[in-house]
């Protein structure tokens, strides 16, 4: 998250809305975006429900949920997608941003 709010008027300057959808309770969830003064839209995904749809894996093993990264283009078709393997493996802003310019191609 702190590396989408890095780069968030790169993604803004783009017409992208970001959205985190986060395991934890709405009350956590919120008090957590306050305190981090994040930029972009969060969503408590408690019961999974999102995440599930969206196939996003959950290992108890690697500490939970692994993080996934979409890219929806304006009629709401995916365009990119990238499911983590570890909590590390995140696709730099960069990567997310040349899929994001190539929605126009």
């Amino acid at each position: 998250m702190a590396q989408l709010r890095r780069d968030y008027e790169a993604f803004a300057k783009r017409n992208v809305a970001v959205l985190i959808i986060g395991p934890d309770g709405p009350r956590a969830f919120k008090r957590f975006w306050e305190e981090q003064a994040m930029p972009f839209v969060g969503l408590s995904d408690v019961g999974s429900g999102v995440s599930q749809r969206y196939q996003q894996e959950v290992n108890l093993l690697k500490l939970g949920r692994m993080p996934a990264v979409f890219v929806v283009d304006k009629e709401g078709k995916i365009r990119y997608v990238h499911y983590a393997k570890t909590m590390a493996d995140i696709p730099t802003n960069d990567q997310i941003l040349a899929a994001l310019d190539s929605l126009d191609e």
